[in-house]
């Protein structure tokens, strides 16, 4: 489980900062935080936009104990899961933790 665990870690961390590379918004910052003791990843902006203060979290990951990829937060048009099973992560092991629990069964992903 340890070794699965350490591959998500570098799986969610390389797609995070592939995320942040790309965004280019003049006063916005896209920064990882990457918390591996306690295995939360996240997508994060922050700045200046239009005077407005931004601060959001983009993504929110979190990898629990039995392996699975639970999707917190996706405040994105991206289809974050189908990217991450792109990457070798089986549906199996990716959890839609946003979603309620009594509809987890019929979104083709993990439920729980």
């Amino acid at each position: 489980m340890d070794k699965k665990i350490k591959n998500y870690q570098a799986v969610l961390e390389k797609y995070l900062q592939e995320e942040a590379d790309d965004k280019i918004i003049a006063g916005i910052e896209f920064q990882v935080i990457a918390d591996r003791r306690n295995n939360h990843f996240q997508l994060v902006e922050t700045g200046w936009y239009d005077n407005h203060y931004i601060h959001s979290v983009i993504f929110h990951f979190q990898i629990k104990s039995n392996g699975k990829i639970w999707l917190l937060i996706n405040n994105s048009d991206i289809l974050v899961a189908d990217e991450l099973m792109k990457r070798g992560v089986p549906a199996s092991d990716i959890v839609l933790g946003f979603q309620p629990e009594k509809v987890r069964p019929y979104t083709g992903f993990a439920t729980a």
